[in-house]
């Protein structure tokens, strides 16, 4: 019972921590219970002791995972449980793996097995085709962004380590305590876990209150037309939606504005590719950009691509019938009048399920086409290779980061080394009701500024709309259900990051010495048991 209710405390702890609700200090010795149960365990139990490890560490991260994103289901129910139930499964693997080569190996080893495979862990979430790094340690800090100015160092991987460094002090300090009972271990780890938090919390704040920013901006207005994606979004014309962007932005542009910014697919009646310049999203573009001689105007278009050229057929393609096959495309595009084209990107960091059949060949012939519908659509999208910049002359580029890419802190770099000056990201938050996940979502986005020392400008259909600046602020937001635009400057920057020119260094780093540290503890073990 103590053991169950040590894990009980655990998954309520890391819950309470998390955004935007949450304190992220919670999640500084949110492991600890686990960890001293799984001592417990390891140290004192007779039977099944892999099987009780398993359990707690599941009870631990169902909790977690079910608090922080229940609002998955209001979406899809069996999406919600599917996302909780497995993504709980996985964590309480690694866990697992922990405990097995904790049973091989001293403190030290596993300790840094334990940071290594849960760091590694979070690296397949961000690449695999189940990808699904919401609950990546480095997030919880993103209400806080004060905390966490050094990511445009590490990225969120330090953030994740910085957290397991924090607990396995408090963990070891609690276990020598126990075996010593001498009040000086205390004091020592005191002062031990107080740097380890306040040595990376202090230059963090020095970070943020000498930062200088960028004096170069442009004026931007972003729309947020708050179009219901149940009722109203797929059944309504592009003309009627054109119209209603068209009189926003007539209301807010103003001779100094440079570019209009619309959320993703807002123009959703399924244009064919090959349409596209003659479509009414472009139309409606171009009648924007005349509100003043040098304006710009990105938004979000839905588009598809229906061929019988059995040639053309890729791994994405959908297929319709015999010798009849479609690409479907969630894309972002620029209209402006001094670039000579209309400039296109398609997304390409898809949601698991609704725009991406993971391991379709494994997985097809025994699901058929179910799929899990948590974003409105349920076809296979088509990507492309690079982070493509748009541009609105030939100095100022901008990312046309839709939705979920807007998680994906590495990926994001991308368009950055791309010259990318600034960041723009359009989504539809409202899938998920008035919950947590368009505040997360729009949360995450502050450590994609810090990352990159980008500003971002946010176009949410309705979600939240904002600008954020190049420490992580949000300078300016329009609040969920709220039709309206935003107004504002938008700073430009060409500097790269630490970050930016490395990527995930760390999690590659941990990647490799998880696996050394896992062939030393098994090889170790066999040459100890008795032959």
């Amino acid at each position: 019972m103590k053991n169950f209710l040590l894990a009980l405390v655990c998954g309520i702890l890391l819950a309470i921590s998390w955004p935007t609700y949450g304190f992220p200090l919670f999640i500084s010795f949110g492991f600890v219970p686990l960890l001293i149960a799984e001592f417990r365990i390891r140290n004192y139990a007779r039977s099944r002791v892999k099987l009780k490890v398993f359990g707690l560490a599941y009870l631990s991260f169902f909790i977690w995972n079910l608090i922080t994103t229940y609002w998955v289901s209001y979406s899809t129910l069996f999406g919600g449980v599917f996302a909780v139930v497995v993504n709980s499964l996985l964590m309480a693997l690694v866990f697992l793996l922990y405990h097995i080569v904790a049973k091989r190996t001293g403190f030290s080893a596993a300790s840094a097995f334990l940071v290594s495979i849960w760091l590694a862990f979070e690296k397949l979430h961000l690449n695999w085709e189940f990808s699904w790094p919401w609950l990546n340690l480095g997030n919880v800090f993103s209400e806080y962004i004060s905390w966490v100015q050094w990511y445009e160092f590490t990225g969120t991987f330090g953030g994740s380590l910085w957290i397991w460094l924090v607990n396995i002090a408090i963990f070891k300090a609690i276990l020598q305590f126990r075996e010593f009972r001498e009040k000086a271990i205390l004091y020592r780890a005191g002062i031990k876990i107080l740097l380890l938090i306040g040595v990376p919390l202090a230059t963090s704040l020095i970070m943020y209150y000498t930062y200088e920013e960028t004096t170069e901006k442009i004026d931007v207005v972003i729309l947020q037309p708050n179009i219901n994606p149940y009722t109203e979004k797929y059944n309504t014309t592009d003309s009627r939606i054109g119209a209603l962007l068209l009189e926003l932005s007539q209301n807010s542009v103003t001779d100094s504005t440079d570019l209009v910014i619309a959320p993703e697919t807002v123009f959703a009646g399924g244009t064919q590719l090959r349409n596209f310049y003659n479509s009414e999203a472009v139309f409606f573009g171009n009648q924007i950009t005349r509100l003043n001689k040098d304006l710009g105007f990105l938004g979000g278009i839905s588009m598809y691509d229906r061929f019988s050229d059995a040639e053309k057929v890729r791994e994405q393609t959908n297929r319709i019938g015999p010798n009849d096959w479609y690409d479907d495309y969630n894309s972002a595009f620029l209209v402006k009048k001094s670039v000579d084209s209309i400039q296109l990107y398609h997304k390409s960091k898809l949601v698991v399920g609704v725009e991406n059949f993971p391991y379709q060949n494994v997985l097809k012939p025994i699901l058929g086409d179910v799929m899990i519908d948590l974003g409105g659509t349920v076809a296979m999208k088509t990507t492309q290779a690079d982070r493509e910049v748009l541009w609105l002359n030939d100095s100022i580029g901008t990312a046309p980061i839709i939705c979920y890419e807007s998680v994906y802190g590495e990926y994001v770099t991308g368009y950055v080394r791309n010259k990318a000056s600034f960041l723009s990201i359009i989504t539809n938050d409202a899938w998920w009701g008035d919950t947590q996940g368009h505040q997360q979502h729009l949360s995450y986005a502050r450590l994609r500024a810090v990352e990159t020392r980008r500003y971002v400008a946010r176009s949410a259909n309705t979600g939240i709309s904002a600008i954020i600046n190049s420490r992580g602020d949000i300078v300016k937001k329009l609040g969920y259900e709220k039709k309206g635009t935003i107004s504002g400057k938008v700073g430009l920057n060409e500097g790269k990051t630490f970050y930016v020119k490395y990527g995930d260094y760390l999690a590659r780093i941990a990647q490799f010495l998880a696996l050394f540290i896992f062939l030393f503890s098994v090889v170790k073990f066999k040459r100890k048991r008795p032959s």
